[in-house]
């Protein structure tokens, strides 16, 4: 500020040479000034539109100096000109290099939350720090031009997890240098580089824990033609990968306008991060938000939107071309990949671009590995709607585990057991040989005596989540303490198996169980070797300096370590010199917060220390100090040090990549495992009781269960209230459609489902809860129940109905199960009557599929006339109350439900028996018991209206007339007075 008043006092109207300096050329000085004291930005706009005074002359020597200045400010002007990004136009300020640094970092990642290290802290800067300081609840604060808020380092990895539950894309930028590698460098006053990196400092306790399936899933589709493209239609691909397991998923499928089968695909993966085109059609634009919608807010699908190039069969036919014939090992690679469906091809060029920007591209490299979601030749199909009207996965109430399916079924030990039964509940077998196979392996479990069975199944209790840790391993990501946990265990199953070996060949009779038991010690074999190779407590600890035992096969470790070696001894060497220099013959070195190789000297003998030393740190006491021959070494040592560290790293990926070459063997060998565990979970379930090996047949098509109970009530209710058992017998040959009527809340729904989950059961491998149960191998199962809107897809209630049912119509066989539950209800009665009825005829007739249909409509049971052999009536029985009876007029009827299934028609609903539960008044009840009735009564009245018009239609002579006429007018007569 000086200066500036000293420039004021000598500027003058003739010089405009040094006005124009004073203008410009101080501009720029106050920016720079900025940072250190940001009240001069005030003060040097006051100096810019002041009217300076003028004088007529001035010192010579001060306009030289002057000049000079204006020289030296015109050079600065030009280096700042020359790069105007420094420049903060908002605030006029100039960018810290480490703002420039982030700056140039957000351009590459625009869509991603930055995390950026900066020593022992990891900071956000600008938006990112806004949007972290809310979903962390962390204090954000203004530094220089950019918000800014920070997180300690070793929290980095949970306040990530945090950010991407929340639906964030968050990337770790990591500094790529050491300080002391950097301070013997050539740019050891420049800024510390950084760039983007895969965190992989995965807890040991995250392996052990159970983690969900996190599929990442990407779709694209592909109109054929207009015409198609006007309906709705579309050709869809996806590719899934679940990174922390390493598993490939795709899938090409022809889908309608409900967009129905894409609906199946998204809900059997529960993806939690979805990569899609910049557009889609409207109607699965409509799905997608509708799936994304429902999810929690702090569990929602993540969707990451890329360019349109992406998807282009052109462009990624090119891309997918390029990686797998010059970036992936093995010819043979290519010919399987360009046989996938071109929206395949698309989804999988979007993937492999996705992926590279997290070095996960590794697990693309063997597409022989590729599993196709849906085989119907393999598999029983069961769409989208049906997995949530059974509640197979999640129930619909708060989309939970408890009370699904998979909830009965899950009694296995490991997270790779539980991931492989998901797989089997959502896709029961087909082939008669599988299904029986594992029948036989339950059964032996279950009835075998053996201690073998009890000694295996305890092997698999407290196992780590050995996929994803071998996945970890094979993509380079895992810690030295997670990798020493994976093959140790590895190592000790392998042992403990073949201990086993003689017993299992004597004891175990199911092929299935015994040959997955004997394969797993010969593809385990190659383990025991690299856990030789390591120090355990260096492993557990995460040093890896120390990691490796023999050296011999890491020349860089031992000449680095060697080298560490020998600056120690010249230390040590130069210790009796300190000695003589400081008269101390008892001076020993000490190391204090970290600083290694002090001298301590006590306060009062400062004297005898020589000044070229170095005083590192001091107390009242003592003082500490470094020579100048321990300074230089101490410099040179950490250095080495540091380098030790980076060679030891490199030589850990090394040691991964040699490990890597065993992932297929092993990664059978945990299928194995997760198959075993998945059978004795299924034994489990059998030892419930009163379960039953269903006996699967394969040439018949029927159900015939007897005594049955829905698998889920039956668990939640509990022995003291238990299940109504109900018998079935649906057989194609015989009576294939039952038409179900009853009250309200009488258990209709619930007797539908228990047979499609006891079906769903026999063809997975399961026990059922029966008494008995034949099952004939179902090819698919669907169903249309409940009554819901769908406000997202743009569907009402009805709509959405018949959207289900026409999807039914279309697809199922003579060798399906359909469940219509209450078809029809959704518009008038005479149309909603009409609708239910011409669509059971059709699956009567035309289909011949095994159906259960529940219906409120007396006119659609009279089918079962029509086609007395194929359709039989059933009702859920029930005890009507006799005092209620007399007083029908006044109050509703009261009825005891007895969840029981009985031949026959059931010609009343009993809704306001419902109305009466759920505390409806009980003015409105009477009212709607005496409307009621009356509506009957005109119903009654025209039946029986018709039915004498078509008695006298056909009289043929006046004797007949004449019965008829004194029949009906003593009616005729009560009707006028009434």
């Amino acid at each position: 500020m000086q200066t500036l008043d000293r420039l004021k006092e000598f500027c003058s109207d003739s010089n405009q040479q040094c006005a124009r300096v004073q203008e410009d050329g101080f501009q720029e000085k106050g920016h720079l000034s900025l940072e250190k004291c940001p009240s001069v930005t005030g003060r040097s706009s006051e100096l810019r539109n002041t009217n300076l005074p003028s004088r007529d002359t001035s010192p010579k020597g001060l306009q030289c100096n002057l000049s000079q200045f204006s020289a030296s400010l015109k050079s600065y002007e030009n280096s700042q000109n020359s790069s105007d990004t420094n420049l903060n136009r908002r605030t006029k300020s100039i960018y810290t290099p480490l703002e420039l640094q982030f700056i140039e970092m957000k351009k590459k990642y625009k869509d991603a939350i930055l995390c950026v290290e900066c020593g022992y802290k990891y900071r956000f800067f600008g938006q990112d720090a806004e949007i972290a300081a809310k979903e962390l609840n962390i204090y954000c604060h203004l530094d220089h031009n950019f918000m800014t808020a920070s997180i300690p380092s070793h929290r980095l990895f949970v306040h990530v997890r945090r950010l991407v539950a929340k639906g964030h894309k968050v990337g770790v930028i990591k500094q790529m240098e050491t300080a002391a590698l950097k301070a013997a460098g050539e740019n050891k006053s420049s800024l510390f580089s950084r760039k983007l990196t895969l965190d992989d400092s995965v807890d040991v306790e995250e392996v052990a824990a159970d983690v969900p399936d996190n599929y990442l899933l990407c779709i694209c589709e592909n109109g054929d033609n207009l015409k198609d493209r006007k309906k709705g239609d579309t050709v869809t691909g996806i590719v899934a990968i679940q990174p922390t397991t390493g598993e490939v998923i795709f899938d090409s499928f022809r889908d309608c306008a409900s967009r129905s089968e894409l609906e199946s695909r998204v809900l059997r993966l529960q993806p939690v991060e979805i990569i899609l085109p910049p557009r889609l059609s409207d109607q699965s634009e409509k799905l997608i938000h509708s799936i994304t919608s429902m999810r929690l807010q702090d569990d929602r699908i993540r969707i990451e939107r890329m360019e349109n190039l992406n998807f282009e069969y052109s462009h990624a036919f090119q891309r997918v071309t390029d990686f797998y014939a010059k970036e992936v090992p093995g010819p043979q690679n290519l010919s399987v990949v360009l046989s996938l469906d071109k929206p395949v091809i698309c989804s999988l060029a979007a993937v492999i671009a996705y992926l590279k920007e997290f070095n996960l591209e590794k697990m693309l490299y063997n597409p022989s590995n590729f599993k196709r979601l849906s085989s119907e030749t393999e598999f029983m199909t069961i769409n989208g709607t049906t997995m949530k009207n059974l509640e197979i996965l999640q129930n619909q109430t708060d989309m939970k585990t408890k009370g699904s399916l998979l909830w009965v079924l899950d009694h296995t030990k490991t997270s790779f057991g539980r991931r492989r039964l998901k797989k089997w509940v959502t896709q029961p077998l087909l082939k008669f040989s599988e299904i029986n196979a594992r029948l036989d392996a339950v059964s032996e479990i279950l009835l075998s005596e053996s201690s073998v069975f009890g000694q295996i199944e305890n092997l698999l209790c407290k196992l780590p989540d050995l996929e994803r840790g071998l996945c970890s391993v094979f993509h380079k990501k895992c810690s030295t303490q997670e990798f020493f946990l994976i093959v140790s265990t590895l190592s000790r199953l392998d042992l403990e198996i073949q201990a086993f070996v003689p017993v299992i060949h004597s004891h175990v009779r199911s092929p299935l169980l015994k040959n997955a038991l004997l394969e797993i010690p010969d593809l385990l074999s190659p383990v025991k070797q690299y856990l030789k190779v390591l120090n355990e407590e260096a492993a557990r600890t995460g040093d890896k300096t120390q990691l490796f035992k023999d050296l011999t096969a890491f020349p860089a470790i031992r000449k680095k370590k060697e080298e560490i070696q020998d600056v120690l001894s010249k230390i040590q060497l130069h210790l009796p010199d300190i000695r003589k220099q400081i008269k101390s013959p008892s001076a020993e070195y000490v190391t204090v917060s970290g600083q290694e190789f002090l001298i301590e000297v006590k306060n009062s003998h400062k004297s005898s220390v020589p000044s070229d030393w170095v005083m590192v740190s001091s107390t009242k006491a003592v003082s500490r100090f470094h020579s100048p021959f321990i300074t230089e070494n101490y410099r040179v040592l950490q250095r080495l040090r540091e380098q030790l560290v980076l060679d030891c790293s490199t030589e850990w990926l090394c040691f991964l990549d040699h490990f890597s070459e065993h992932y297929h063997p092993v990664s059978k060998a945990i299928c194995h495992l997760a198959t075993v565990d998945c059978l004795f979970s299924l034994a489990q379930v059998a030892k419930q009781g009163d379960y039953c090996r269903p006996a699967v047949q394969d040439n018949r098509h029927e159900i015939i269960i007897k005594n049955g109970r829905h698998p889920v009530i039956d668990v939640l209710l509990g022995e003291q209230d238990q299940y109504v058992p109900n018998t079935t017998s649906l057989s194609g040959d015989g009576e294939r459609v039952m038409i179900i009527t009853g009250p309200n809340m009488g258990g209709k729904s619930s007797y539908i489902k228990q047979v499609a989950l006891i079906t769903i059961m026999a063809q997975i491998g399961s026990f059922v809860p029966a008494e008995e149960a034949t099952i004939g191998v179902v090819d698919a199962i669907f169903t249309r129940m409940g009554a819901a809107d769908n406000i997202y897809k743009g569907r009402s209630t009805f709509m959405e109905e018949l959207t289900d049912t026409a999807e039914i119509i279309r697809k199922a066989t003579s060798r399906s199960l359909v469940i219509l539950d209450e078809l029809g209800r959704g518009t008038s009665t005479h149309d909603g009557i009409a609708i239910a009825y011409a669509t059971l005829e059709h699956f009567i007739r035309d289909v011949q599929a095994l159906t259960l249909f529940v219906t409120h409509y007396p006119p659609v049971c009279e089918l079962q006339q029509l086609y007395p052999h194929a359709v039989g009536n059933y009702h859920m029985a029930f005890l009507l109350n006799e005092d209620d009876q007399q007083r029908v007029e006044e109050n509703p009827e009261f009825i005891t439900f007895l969840y029981q299934i009985t031949k026959g028609v059931s010609a009343r609903s009993y809704g306001l028996n419902v109305a009466k539960l759920a505390d409806i008044p009980e003015e409105i009840l009477k009212k709607a018991a005496h409307k009621s009735k009356e509506l009957e009564r005109i119903v009654n009245m025209k039946r029986k209206k018709m039915k004498s018009f078509a008695e006298v239609w056909k009289i043929n002579d006046s004797q007949e007339l004449q019965k008829w006429k004194n029949r009906c007018e003593p009616e005729d007569e009560r009707k006028d007075n009434f």
